[in-house]
């Protein structure tokens, strides 16, 4: 069989109709249902035997863009296919942020390749292996981004790294590639090629790395995790704190948690000083706990607190809040249960306090109300507020929708949101807002999230996209933000 040449193929280019830049992830559909997906630059290389110089129509589908329809109501466009010819089709936003391009997986760039593009990345085929890579935490370390995913896929075989993957990437400006352009990862990677286990804790089935933090400067910079083992069916038996070992790279082992604590450091980290005194935070989204910023007291729970108005010492079967005659006394408070958005909803449906008491008053333009699953917060220097990118629980997709919303307390409450990426029957769990990579004093952001069918109910899963991670960008500016 002759091999394909890169002018036996149709280029065709799906573009955002207003920025004009190439729009990742878009299908298109023969009526025989040969589907195919743009890549990272919104490109397909379309080559099909028997379809070649005739005409074709193309469904034209994607999460949050829509294209016009024709007369009969097919969304859609019939092409003129000819080896070496070209298309552009605009397409338009729905999602008031703006989808970039794929961070992890295999063939990022594959049909710009095929077709002979310059792609901006040095790995724009398989880097290190990676098939697929669940979700993200990083920090700043030693001058560059540290980058860690959970459970990842290979090539060779169906089971892949259940152990903690990681890599890191150069700044914007310290040889770093513009965010806009994309991420240039450098895996840590095993002997055999494919990403190194960086945390494989003792013990039975999967580690997870979570709470990623630096404490420290210069030569003193320490790299700090929390990590979780898990058994079937994602039960967590063991929790602690891990350390980067820079000679061995990976993850060691430092303090083992009591389980029954009822604080410890989970989801995403940051600094923040509050009252002359370094904390570290901890959120996914609401950063509610916290602790001082020492390694001695990261490796202590019982120098942990937490946000809240229950009173101190409280436990999920004995709830009791804190009152004074103006209402619910909120503080800061050791040895006490998290006070998060289910906890509040029991609360009020209890009857022992009311909705407009609460810390999550979260709703619409429209005024309903928005239980967020997940997410990050971030102080945000365009806004001067703290700023939050969450994905909400049992929204128009079960866990596919990002909404932002603003607060000028770090503790909340958080009540104006505005949907900013949907999704239709698919997850986008666990989003990330990368502060390091603002651009214009924080007006535009950048953030990420794992793009998979789990949990969706969608049996269907996106070739080369599915359980990767996807980046994308929003402008703080945009006047549909606003309360």
């Amino acid at each position: 069989m002759a091999q394909t040449r890169v002018d036996d193929y149709f280029r065709i280019t799906v573009v955002d109709d207003v920025t004009g830049r190439g729009v990742p992830l878009v299908e298109l559909k023969t009526v025989n249902n040969i589907r195919y997906y743009t890549d990272s630059a919104g490109v397909v290389a379309f080559y099909e035997p028997g379809f070649m110089e005739r005409q074709v129509f193309f469904h034209v589908r994607s999460h949050g863009y829509e294209f016009p329809e024709d007369g009969f109501g097919f969304r859609g466009k019939r092409l003129h296919v000819q080896a070496g010819g070209e298309a552009v089709l605009s397409i338009k936003r729905l999602n008031i942020a703006q989808r970039l391009y794929r961070i992890t997986g295999a063939g990022i760039y594959r049909d710009s390749r095929l077709l002979g593009d310059d792609c901006p990345i040095d790995e724009p085929l398989l880097n290190a292996d990676v098939l697929g890579s669940d979700s993200v935490v990083t920090t700043t370390y030693r001058g560059k981004l540290f980058w860690i995913w959970g459970d990842t896929n290979r090539p060779s075989y169906p089971l892949g790294n259940f152990h903690v993957p990681g890599a890191t990437s150069k700044l914007p400006g310290q040889g770093g590639l513009d965010p806009r352009r994309g991420v240039n990862l450098e895996y840590f990677v095993a002997e055999d090629g494919f990403a190194k286990p960086l945390a494989k804790m003792p013990g039975t089935g999967p580690t997870w790395i979570n709470a990623l933090i630096t404490l420290g400067s210069g030569d003193r910079e320490r790299l700090y995790a929390s990590y979780v083992k898990v058994q079937p069916p994602l039960t967590v038996y063991e929790r602690g704190l891990a350390s980067f070992d820079d000679v061995a790279q990976e993850f060691v082992k430092q303090t083992q948690f009591e389980m029954e604590s009822p604080l410890y450091p989970a989801g995403h980290a940051f600094l923040h000083r509050d009252q002359g005194v370094e904390y570290v935070y901890f959120g996914n989204p609401f950063p509610l706990t916290r602790v001082p910023a020492t390694a001695e007291q990261l490796s202590d729970l019982s120098e942990y607190e937490t946000y809240t108005c229950l009173k101190q010492g409280s436990r999920s079967s004995q709830l009791e809040i804190e009152r004074t005659d103006s209402g619910p006394s909120y503080a800061w408070r050791r040895n006490t249960i998290p006070f998060t958005p289910k906890l509040q909803a029991e609360l009020i449906q209890a009857g022992k306090m009311r909705a407009d008491e609460g810390l999550f008053q979260m709703k619409d333009e429209n005024g309903n109300a928005i239980t967020i699953h997940s997410g990050s917060v971030n102080w945000n220097e365009y806004r001067r507020r703290w700023i939050m990118i969450g994905l909400q629980s049992f929204g128009t997709s079960p866990l596919g929708e990002l909404w932002y919303a603003e607060s000028e307390n770090l503790v909340g409450p958080w009540r104006e949101a505005r949907k900013i990426v949907s999704h239709d029957a698919y997850s986008f769990y666990n989003p990330k807002h990368h502060p390091v990579l603002d651009q214009d004093n924080g007006r535009i952001i950048f953030f990420e999230g794992t793009y998979t069918n789990m949990f969706s109910g969608n049996p269907d899963e996106t070739p080369r996209y599915n359980y990767n991670q996807l980046m994308y960008s929003l402008d703080l500016s945009d006047p549909r933000l606003q309360p």
